[in-house]
C-alpha cells in the first residue's frame, strides 16, 4: 500500500504521480489522500461556502484522477482508491498510513515559505519515522 498526498499542487501532482510509479512497480495499491481543510475561527462564518467548496476541490481532484487512469488505461494498469477526510493535512495523512498499514508515503514538497519556519506536513511525517516518506519537489 502506497498513500500518496493530493492537494491539487504542482508538488502534490508530481508526487502522486511518483507513487503511481512506484504502486505500479511494486503491485501496490495506490490510495491517494485529499485532506479537506477544517474551519478556522475566521472562517467560520463562511462555513456553509467554505465546506462546498473543499467538497468541490475533492470532487474536481477526483476526476483529474480517473481522467489520468483512463488515459493510461493502454500502458499499465494500477488499482488505486481515492479517500477525502477533514482535518489537519499532518493528522489526517499520519492516521490514513497508520491505518492503512502504508508501505510508504509519498507527499509533495510544500510550496509556502512560512512552513520552513512552522515545519511542512512532509517535515512532520518524516520526523514521525513510523514509514518510509518520500518528498517530491
Amino acid at each position: 500500500m502506497i498513500l500518496a498526498g493530493l492537494d491539487g499542487s504542482d508538488s502534490s501532482w508530481r508526487a502522486t504521480a511518483y507513487a503511481a510509479g512506484l504502486a505500479r512497480r511494486q503491485r501496490a495499491t495506490l490510495a491517494v489522500a485529499y485532506v479537506q481543510p477544517v474551519l478556522g475561527a475566521a472562517t467560520a462564518l463562511a462555513g456553509a461556502a467554505v465546506e462546498e467548496t473543499t467538497q468541490e476541490i475533492a470532487d474536481e481532484l477526483l476526476a483529474a484522477l480517473r481522467e489520468a487512469e483512463h488515459r493510461m488505461r493502454d500502458v499499465w494498469q494500477l488499482d488505486w482508491r481515492f479517500l477525502t477526510v477533514r482535518g489537519d493535512p499532518y493528522t489526517a495523512l499520519a492516521r490514513m498510513a497508520d491505518e492503512l498499514r502504508a508501505d510508504a508515503v509519498v507527499v509533495g514538497a510544500s510550496e509556502r515559505a512560512g512552513h520552513r519556519v512552522i515545519g511542512s506536513v512532509a517535515v512532520r511525517l518524516v520526523k514521525a519515522g513510523r514509514w518510509p516518506v518520500t518528498v517530491v519537489p
